[in-house]
């Protein structure tokens, strides 16, 4: 039974103190997705979770309970935390971050594998690229490490669909290292 659903439920009901319980929960999560997807350069990652929570608490009375209440806050968070990326990447406020993070590929978090910078980058540069529903399901699948069943669940999309969803962005990422060969040992890496 999912720990949080009687905290929803009670939130559902208008008991502030349980709203804000609940939102005490689900934070460590959404702000750890909104960092991962917008990158180490960008210091809004607590502004981002912050529309994220908003986005979550306005999104609680529709609550069906066919996830976990953890999995529906991820999932709008990835949701919102994809779309402040967009948002900034268009605005251009991103752009020069996203170049200099292009440009220096090679810093690493301290113990952290200088592939995986690299893969995680290429996955931000993706998402920008990526229908909102590719984006999302690759965001969940490879930055959070979800399986196919958890994000079908997080989503409300069927397995298949996820599948789909994940081979189409595979096959752009494939598209994307045709591009630029430097790229081709990302993907062997990345499977």
């Amino acid at each position: 039974m999912d720990a949080l659903r009687s905290l929803a439920r009670e939130a559902q009901a208008g008991n502030g103190p349980a709203l804000r319980r609940l939102i005490e929960a689900v934070t460590p999560s959404v702000l750890r997705l909104a960092r991962t997807i917008l990158g180490p350069d960008r210091g809004d990652a607590e502004d981002v979770a912050q529309v994220c929570l908003l986005a979550f608490v306005e999104a609680l009375p529709a609550f069906r309970g066919e996830s976990t209440i953890l999995h529906y806050a991820v999932r709008i968070a990835a949701r919102c935390s994809v779309a402040a990326r967009r948002r900034a990447v268009e605005r251009g406020a991103a752009a020069a971050a996203f170049a200099h993070a292009s440009d220096n590929e090679d810093e690493t978090v301290p113990g952290e594998p200088a592939l995986a910078a690299r893969q995680r980058n290429l996955v931000r540069r993706l998402l920008d690229e990526l229908p909102e529903e590719q984006a999302e399901t690759l965001a969940l699948r490879v930055i959070l490490g979800c399986s196919l069943q958890e994000v079908a669940d997080a989503t409300g999309a069927p397995v298949n669909t996820v599948r789909s969803r994940m081979r189409v962005a595979k096959e752009t990422l494939r598209r994307r290292i045709e591009e630029e060969p430097e790229l081709a040992e990302l993907l062997e890496a990345a499977g």
